[in-house]
Order: structure tokens, then C-alpha cells, then sequence
């Protein structure tokens, strides 16, 4: 079977999809992973469901333990990842619902650890490349999906992603769209950084959930507002998951 991770974000905490479910705990070098994992089957898929921010969200952005989630991935052997996650617009055509497969990061992010390599094996330096930092097939797969349910999405954009937990002032949301930001969280750059070191192709869904603060004409951003138009529209995200593990053939 071809093992799969899911890192659910906002949301999707206690995403349901399996079939023959177990949970496990996995032990790492870098500390616990953020929840146990929910471990089953779909179609010809074994998954393993991971809850970025826990089960119940107490997790801030921060304090998300990367290294153990993505360790503990390899360590059983997922060959692929998807993670999903919530997100500001900083463009006016990426609307409210909208789904974003993002194709480039900007991390601006400041407390992280963003890499397994704490110190180089004398003489073996590892700098990773980085320039296509989430996998070409994956996101052709959820391209090739969203087309087949008709959703409303872009198949490509830029993420920035902030430190969190606060959201952006209004000239900071201005600049990061001047750098050529497209969408902006608080989860997605350290972790992708970490599928690439750990060499597991890695891919995101990004739902657009409001315009951040540089809209004049739209109120800033509030977690209450996230929240809403997320629940809202949680079953397209849902629904593109369970249509590629029904009918995907290529992974």
C-alpha cells in the first residue's frame, strides 16, 4: 500500500476518512509529535492523520513541534504528504473559500527550528535546495482533483508565513504583498522546509478563509471570522482528500 500523511490544520483537527482506524504513538528524537496519529486505510492508501495544533488546538504556531511530526512520518514510512491549512488572501482574486495549491513560500518566520541538521558531520555540510519547495506531482494531483469536483481554486500562489500568533498589522499585509505574496499563515514554510530535508515529496491545500489587513474596504482579519467562513467551507477541503484516495492512480 502506498503510505500517505495528512497534517490537518485549522479545522480539520479531527478529519474522519478511514477506514479500519487505530491510533499510534510515535516516539522521535525531537520530542512528541503534536497529537497521535489516527492510522488506516482508504482505497489503496494507508494514511496517517497527524492534528498540527493538537486535537482540541492548544498548540500555538510557535510551539508546533515540526521536527517531531515530520520525523515521526519518515520514521513510518509515509512516501508522501499532504497538509492542509487556512489562509489570507492578499490577492483580490483569491476570494473567501477559495482553494490555494501553493508553489512557493516566503518564511518569515523568526522562532522556528526549520531544519533536522543542528550540526554538520565533519566535512559533510547539508544545504538543502529549495527552489520548488512543494512537489510538482502532488500538486498536479490536486489540481487534476479540484477540476473534477469543480471547485474554485488556483493552482498555484505564493504563502508567506508569519510567526504568529498575532495577525498582520495593515503596512506590514501591504509589504508582504509587495515582496509577491499571494496567501499568508503561520504554519506552512518550517514544515516544508523539513519534507524536503527529510526527502518526502510534500504538498498544500490552502483555504482562503479572509482579505488579512490591507483591505480598506473589508474589516481586518479576527480568528472568530477564520473560524466561520473555514466550517463553512471545510467539505470542499474534506472532499478533495476523499476524491484523490478513491480515484487517484498516479500516486
Amino acid at each position: 500500500m502506498v503510505k500517505v500523511g495528512l497534517i490537518g490544520g485549522t479545522g480539520l483537527e479531527k478529519l474522519n476518512i478511514l477506514e479500519k482506524v487505530d491510533e499510534l504513538n510515535v516516539e522521535t528524537p525531537y520530542g512528541n509529535p503534536s497529537s497521535s496519529f489516527y492510522h488506516g486505510t482508504s482505497g489503496k492508501f494507508e494514511l496517517f492523520i497527524l492534528s498540527r495544533h493538537g486535537r482540541d488546538h492548544t498548540i500555538t504556531p510557535t510551539n508546533v513541534n515540526n521536527r517531531g511530526n515530520i520525523h515521526a512520518l519518515k520514521k513510518m514510512g509515509c512516501q508522501y504528504i499532504f497538509a492542509t491549512t487556512a489562509c489570507g488572501s492578499l490577492r483580490e482574486e483569491i476570494k473567501r473559500g477559495d482553494l490555494v495549491i501553493p508553489d512557493q513560500f516566503i518564511d518569515f518566520t523568526k522562532f522556528r527550528i526549520n531544519t533536522f541538521f543542528d550540526h554538520f558531520e565533519s566535512g559533510q555540510p547539508v544545504h538543502t535546495p529549495m527552489a520548488d519547495p512543494f512537489s510538482d506531482n502532488l500538486r498536479n494531483v490536486l489540481t487534476k482533483a479540484c477540476i473534477e469536483l469543480g471547485l474554485s481554486f488556483h493552482s498555484n500562489g505564493t504563502v508567506v508565513t508569519i510567526e504568529g500568533p498575532r495577525f498582520s498589522t495593515r503596512t506590514e499585509s501591504k509589504m508582504f504583498r509587495l515582496l509577491g505574496a499571494d496567501i499568508i499563515n503561520m504554519s506552512i514554510a518550517p514544515e516544508a522546509c523539513l519534507a524536503n530535508e527529510a526527502g518526502i515529496p510534500y504538498a498544500v491545500i490552502a483555504l482562503s478563509t479572509d482579505y488579512d489587513s490591507w483591505k480598506h474596504d473589508e474589516e481586518p482579519v479576527t480568528w472568530e471570522n477564520v473560524l466561520q467562513v473555514f466550517n463553512e467551507n471545510v467539505r470542499h477541503v474534506t472532499n478533495l482528500l476523499v476524491h484523490i484516495l478513491q480515484t487517484d492512480k498516479t500516486l
